[in-house]
């Protein structure tokens, strides 16, 4: 025969559940703030230009995370392409 619970556990059993909800609500609230996801994003790509610097300069890419790496080649390939852009640009100028 298993025991029912008693009206104090269920409270506090409640009280349990209620906790750990607005734990969860405070962190998704934290981790969706405008400003903290602007700082995450502004600190990545700081990351991932210093990573691609350190390739440039011989160093390689990074071997630790595999998203460092991609992060460091989107932003040579991003270079690379205003890189081109401007070539074009001041050919196109020159030739007029």
């Amino acid at each position: 025969m298993s025991s029912q619970p008693t009206p104090a556990d269920l409270s506090a059993e409640v009280l349990r559940a209620r906790a750990e909800l607005a734990a969860t609500i405070d962190e998704l609230s934290t981790r969706l703030n405008p400003k903290n996801v602007a700082a995450e994003a502004a600190s990545a790509t700081k990351l991932a230009a210093s990573d691609a610097g350190t390739f440039i300069t011989g160093g390689g890419l990074p071997g630790g995370a595999p998203s460092r790496a991609r992060n460091a080649k989107v932003v040579l390939g991003v270079a690379a392409g205003v890189l081109a852009l401007t070539v074009i640009t001041i050919l196109r100028h020159r030739r007029r």
